[in-house]
């Protein structure tokens, strides 16, 4: 089956853009140097191709009642033009994915909004929509509208003044994870101060055969998916198919340590299950840590404690351009999830030191 490609595939090339397969999209990985791009980031700013992202609407008489029921944050707490980080939980709690839902301006008086799941995922999200939409009878279209939107990425501290000058209207006062539809070279965009690096910034929103136009709005260092990496293990957030994925590494949200999406105050599916495990506790949980040894730990590394018995799993790890330390996420017992416990990371045969910390790594805005 061919890779699914985005708008600006041919411009990324042009540009010097090496490529790699993601979430069956064929995607820029990086465009100069993974450190380089990092680095405009976390100083002034950089721009990123995530037309991978799904998008998928949901509108009608009982579109909230289905976000509701299908996610785990409280969608009925979101007024026109914000949004929230949330979970889609099987039966017995374990993430099938994460995503933020935005929501959009009503339609023909009924509540309307976009959900953005995961790379590859958009299709089996669609379907189960649509699947409990009719087992449950509600009222609600929903379209898979992916092919139709690009999705780019403005991050860093200079990011706010960056759309500023580009955008009809002012984002100075935008709070994070509020958003709005806003003109930019003549082309309306959702517009939503969020964002996936731990830096300030903003996701657009785009139609998809404008995507050239605004993405030249933008005067700033072009960044692949490598720096995306990197930027969002400094900040501590998950990646989907690392940190959680139903088959080969089934994770609830305070397994995950992202018990904050979990609203038990409402039914959705999962909540029961979930509000056990909020009751009893976890066993394991995601942690992060630093190797004090040199080495690099990486995605599937055993974790071991000092007496080199295993006791987890590495889920992310990279060395942090940002702190010139090797950091990473895995997760292990809860008596060992103490900042400040010692561990050990078996990096290609050798054990070494590890420590865990806090997460985020570093301050985030």
């Amino acid at each position: 089956m061919p890779l699914q490609t985005p708008p600006l595939r041919g411009i990324h090339d042009e540009r010097g853009a090496k490529f790699t397969e993601f979430g069956g999209w064929d995607m820029p990985v990086e465009f100069d140097s993974i450190r380089t791009e990092h680095t405009a980031v976390r100083t002034e700013a950089g721009i990123f191709d995530v037309s991978h992202m799904g998008q998928i609407h949901v509108t009608g008489p009982d579109a909230a009642s289905l976000m509701q029921r299908l996610t785990s944050n409280d969608v009925t707490r979101l007024d026109v033009g914000e949004s929230q980080y949330a979970t889609i939980t099987d039966e017995d709690g374990v993430i099938l994915d994460d995503t933020v839902v935005y929501r959009l301006p009503d339609e023909d008086g009924d509540a309307t909004y976009l959900f953005v799941p995961n790379a590859g995922t958009d299709e089996a999200t669609h379907e189960r929509w649509i699947e409990f939409r009719n087992e449950w009878g509600l009222d609600a279209t929903v379209d898979n509208r992916t092919d139709e939107y690009a999705m780019f990425a403005v991050q860093g501290p200079a990011a706010p003044e960056l759309v500023e000058d580009v955008i009809d209207g002012s984002v100075a006062d935008r709070s994070r994870f509020e958003a709005e539809y806003a003109a930019i070279d003549g082309v309306e965009c959702w517009t939503a101060r969020t964002g996936y690096t731990g830096e300030d910034g903003f996701e657009l929103i785009v139609p998809w055969n404008e995507a050239e136009r605004i993405w030249s709005a933008f005067d700033c260092q072009p960044c692949g998916l490598g720096a995306r990496d990197t930027l969002r293990i400094e900040a501590g957030f998950l990646l989907a198919g690392q940190e959680f994925d139903p088959e080969s590494n089934p994770r609830t949200p305070y397994e995950a340590g992202i018990g904050f999406t979990v609203a038990l105050d409402t039914e959705f599916v999962g909540r029961d299950a979930l509000e056990r495990i909020e009751r009893d506790g976890v066993e394991e949980k995601l942690v992060g840590f630093q190797l004090i040894d040199r080495g690099v730990p990486r995605h599937g590394y055993d974790v071991t404690n000092t007496d080199d018995r295993v006791v987890g799993t590495v889920t992310s790890g990279t060395m942090s351009p940002t702190l010139e330390q090797a950091i990473g996420l895995g997760y292990v017992p809860i008596e060992y999830a103490e900042p400040g416990t010692t561990l050990r990371v078996v990096v290609r045969g050798q054990s070494k030191k590890a420590r865990v910390e806090p997460t985020p790594f570093i301050d985030t805005a």
